[in-house]
């Protein structure tokens, strides 16, 4: 099973990476979805990692990854989530 997730990420990766370099070099943005997954290979800024992993006043449980393809857990909504004790 490891083996086929794995190939599964590998091929979404590079079918990243081949969808961004058919673009003219003018054009190419890094960043966009495959196969309904977003993707992303600009260098990551701090911004964009916190709003992934930290965002209190997004709803979204999981936020695109601030840099490769799919997505990272919202810890700020899972706290939210979570029971509270009395």
């Amino acid at each position: 099973m490891n083996r086929v997730v794995l190939a599964a990420a590998v091929g979404v990766t590079a079918a990243a990476v081949a969808k961004e370099l058919r673009r003219p070099a003018e054009e190419r943005t890094w960043q966009g979805r495959i196969v309904g997954l977003p993707y992303d290979f600009r260098p990551p800024t701090l911004a964009r990692v916190r709003a992934e992993y930290w965002a209190p006043d997004n709803d979204a449980l999981f936020t695109p990854h601030a840099f490769g393809v799919g997505y990272g857990v919202n810890l700020a909504r899972l706290v939210r989530l979570l029971p509270r004790r009395a």
